[in-house]
């Protein structure tokens, strides 16, 4: 896929979020939530899981050279651990003012 022109947007066919072209190369994602980000960013959380070349000629963001530096950020964080009591540890007569 080419570069995409300084001011000029394109959408994704495959994940729908818009690709800004920017002077220099550093184009801006905007995802549907949150802030824009980088291509490489985008890469890191979506188009490395394409895996049919039917999904990878419909994506923009497959070209490695446009994509700059992943980074550990880029990535979306591990879910945070929940600790939920045991079973049997709550209910009536325990002191749980909801049983």
């Amino acid at each position: 896929m080419s570069a995409i022109p300084p001011g000029k947007r394109q959408r994704c066919s495959l994940c729908q979020v818009e690709i800004q072209g920017m002077a220099g190369g550093k184009d801006l994602v905007h995802f549907s939530q949150g802030g824009p980000g980088s291509r490489a960013k985008l890469w890191a959380r979506v188009c490395q899981y394409l895996r049919t070349d039917e999904q990878k000629c419909q994506c923009l963001n497959q070209d490695t050279s446009q994509l700059g530096t992943v980074q550990p950020s880029d990535y979306f964080a591990e879910a945070p651990v929940i600790e939920i009591p045991p079973v049997g540890g709550m209910g009536p007569g325990t002191g749980n003012p909801l049983g």
